[in-house]
């Protein structure tokens, strides 16, 4: 699909996208919530409405974000969570969060429904050039403060920028980097099955400038099964395209990025074994026992001991001889020195300069405060032996495998596992809060906070997000119970998937929807989520349109054969 861009006509321009669509977006997606609630003020006042259209069967938008609200409240009063009176704006900015993506998403709705489906389609073109011009204006000025053309392989400045270069690469959203990588996975997807080779290449390279290696691995997973199973030839030369652009990028960009997640996944997957014991000999029993041997036996000992000390000594010249001989095998440099090789510059410890930087100087401070109530953060030397996110799964498993009845409705919104729950903890982690409302559930402290400390306190080695206990699936589970669970598999991603036989580019955004609940918490980001609605909800309008077209052009005598 090609798009021809109109002449200075303000006629064909006004209805060449939905402009007021895209602002939408371009606002609702910047990390901050002033211009989120910014947007939705604009949308909701230039398209007053609130008819909502749920419905048990067939609802309009996914009944699961109607759900939240009860399975929120009846945990909250289950487990006396208003008792604390620092709970109350805990639940109250929860209960935000979901209101403001209930109203998106209805607006989404009314939109896609509104709007032709050619005009949505450049309203997305113009949304992924923007946050492709946002994202070389973050590289360009990266480059202009290091004067470098390639930061992804500048050591200087302690190696500020090098690996950690796709970290500033945010986009429009600015936030972390992942969104933006996310953002760019749907828009490949979607150019992809829309046959827009330029827009593919335009999202992919974004994409690949991130250098999120989380989000690239679900990707590619993601792009190797719709080669396999769900594309015509024409797009499997275009995933060809998007692969060969990943794996130039690798080699010849930033190779250290493949290095380091090679070492990052040996590293995860490598048995940590103890220590070997050390015994030590019990002296005074020796010098007793040494009177009761004879003088003679004692000469004897002697003999056998310098015997055995010239038997050290000789070996020892040996092995000398021999270091003499490695030495001179190897290889000089043109000015006579020892050539040695240059280190492996790509992992942590040689970027880490040992200052402490602010905010790992809050956890600390955050450490020694609740000291007593951090079991994890005791263990020294630290050797965790799986990746956070694993054990953070195993420690909510655990819980409520030990409190049952907590299970159903969960802990509460913002007391185990959510974006709110750790900036409420007063520690900088996901944002500031007010110091004289901190607020943590004990439940909370002993399991995720307790982990992400343990982790994020340490070396940068430590601080990936693979160690991070981020999960959208964990929060549902431990904070609105197998209720929330099942209401977010079966009303919310169910409510999109049950359309797969019919939808193209919607079935891999499903598919990577799925994949990055894993990774964060996605529904109180109020970013990617929206994008992904959107996608979808236009994947099934013109799937059903097709299908009502189909269905009128052929004859009724063959719709009966």
């Amino acid at each position: 699909m090609t798009i021809s861009l109109p002449g200075f006509d303000i006629k064909k321009w006004k209805n060449y996208a939905d402009w007021r669509l895209l602002l939408f977006l371009l606002l609702f997606i910047n990390v901050h919530i002033p211009l989120k609630i910014a947007a939705l003020l604009f949308v909701y006042l230039t398209q007053f409405n609130f008819k909502f259209g749920f419905k048990l069967f067939n609802s309009r938008i996914p009944l699961f974000y109607i759900l939240v609200f009860p399975i929120a409240v009846i945990a909250a009063i289950i487990n006396r969570n208003f008792f604390n009176v620092y709970y109350i704006p805990v639940f109250g900015w929860a209960l935000i969060c979901w209101a403001l993506a209930l109203l998106a998403v209805h607006q989404v709705k009314l939109m896609v429904d509104k709007t032709d489906a050619e005009t949505i389609y450049r309203t997305l073109v113009i949304f992924f050039i923007i946050n492709a011009v946002f994202s070389a204006a973050n590289l360009l000025h990266i480059m202009w403060i290091i004067k470098s053309i390639n930061p992804y392989a500048y050591m200087g400045m302690h190696q500020r920028y090098f690996i950690n270069t796709g970290d500033d690469v945010m986009g429009l959203s600015f936030d972390i980097s992942s969104t933006n990588a996310v953002l760019c996975a749907f828009g490949v997807f979607y150019f992809i099955y829309k046959g827009n080779l330029a827009m593919m290449i335009v999202c992919m390279s974004t994409l690949v400038l991130t250098y999120s290696n989380l989000i690239s691995i679900l990707f590619l997973l993601i792009l190797t099964f719709i080669f396999i199973f769900k594309t015509t030839r024409s797009q499997k030369s275009m995933i060809v395209v998007a692969l060969m652009i990943y794996i130039v990028s690798m080699a010849k960009i930033s190779p250290q990025n493949g290095k380091y997640l090679n070492e990052v996944t040996a590293s995860a997957l490598r048995e940590n074994r103890p220590e070997k014991q050390i015994k030590t000999v019990n002296n005074t029993a020796s010098d007793v026992n040494s009177l009761l041997i004879s003088k003679e036996e004692n000469r004897r000992k002697f003999a056998q001991h310098y015997l055995d000390s010239l038997s050290v000594l000789k070996a020892r010249q040996e092995k000398l001889t021999e270091l003499d001989k490695k030495i001179k095998g190897l290889p000089l440099t043109d000015y006579g020195r020892l050539y040695i090789p240059e280190p492996n510059t790509h992992f942590a410890e040689f970027y880490n300069i040992g200052q402490v930087t602010p905010d790992r100087q809050q956890l600390i401070d955050c450490i020694a405060i609740h000291w007593a109530q951090l079991p994890l953060c005791h263990v020294e030397p630290f050797m965790p032996a799986l990746p956070g996110k694993i054990t953070a799964a195993a420690q909510t498993f655990n819980y409520f495998v030990t409190n049952p009845l907590q299970s159903i409705a969960g802990l509460g919104a913002g007391n185990f596992s959510s974006k709110i729950a750790f900036r409420a903890a007063g520690a900088g982690i996901r944002g500031d809060y007010p110091k004289n409302y901190v607020y943590i559930n004990p439940a909370f402290m002993g399991n995720h906070f307790d982990l992400y400390l343990s982790f994020f306190s340490k070396n940068a080695e430590f601080r990936s997000v693979r160690n991070n206990p981020y999960s959208t699936y964990d929060q549902m589970l431990s904070e609105y119970g197998i209720m929330g669970l099942l209401a977010l598999i079966i009303f919310y991603i169910g409510f999109f998937a049950r359309h797969y036989k019919q939808i193209s580019y919607g079935l891999p955004i499903i598919m990577m929807v799925a994949g990055i609940f894993f990774l964060d918490y996605w529904f109180e980001q109020l970013s990617v989520l929206i994008i992904f609605e959107l996608m979808l909800f236009l994947n099934i309008k013109e799937t059903t349109a097709s299908n009502l077209k189909t269905k009128t052009t052929v004859p009724e005598e063959l719709t009966y054969a």
